[in-house]
């Protein structure tokens, strides 16, 4: 477990490095959810800070509740969390918490796993999104096929990216430094 006056810096960091990522997007013409890095920096809070990544998520989506524009296109305040894209927000301090569990894991600081973490938290993600974006759509079918196919090929390159970034030997050592 982190410690706290060591986290609480950290969580702040990845807020603003989530909030950033939504400035780096590419608009869809057929969707209303934008391309964006947003999601890299969600499996990296949870593959870096653990469990306790979810509440660097929970502060950039609270900044953005705010009317900070840290949403995607420069965006903010709740309507965008009660609009087509806010699924996929909320899906973020899920999938950072579930991520963050499965890397704690003793016998599973690998490689591929941190990868299938990653990846499990790209479902969570798209969970949340389908659901708002299927009301939005008024169409399941229409939310998968909008709200998912798009995004997979660069989401998994994305999962793999946070991955390999999580285990490199210089991160793990300083994250052990800040364990301690």
């Amino acid at each position: 477990m982190l410690r706290k006056t060591r986290f609480t810096p950290l969580a702040a960091l990845f807020a603003v490095l989530t909030a950033l990522g939504a400035y780096i997007f590419i608009p869809l013409p057929f969707t209303p959810v934008p391309i964006t890095l947003q999601t890299l920096f969600v499996y990296l809070a949870g593959d870096i800070l653990g469990e306790l990544g979810a509440l660097s998520q929970i502060v950039y989506i609270l900044l953005g509740a705010l009317g900070l524009p840290v949403f995607a296109r420069g965006r903010g305040g709740v309507e965008v969390l009660i609009g087509p894209t806010g699924g996929y927000l909320m899906g973020f301090a899920a999938a950072a918490f579930i991520i963050g569990k499965l890397t704690r894991f003793k016998h599973a600081q690998t490689f591929v796993w941190f990868i299938f973490s990653n990846i499990i938290g790209t479902i969570v993600i798209y969970c949340f999104g389908i659901f708002q974006l299927s009301i939005w759509f008024g169409s399941l079918k229409k939310a998968i096929i909008f709200g998912v196919f798009p995004f997979l090929i660069g989401d998994l390159i994305k999962a793999w990216l946070a991955a390999y970034i999580a285990t490199r030997n210089q991160i793990r050592k300083w994250m052990s430094l800040l364990k301690s």
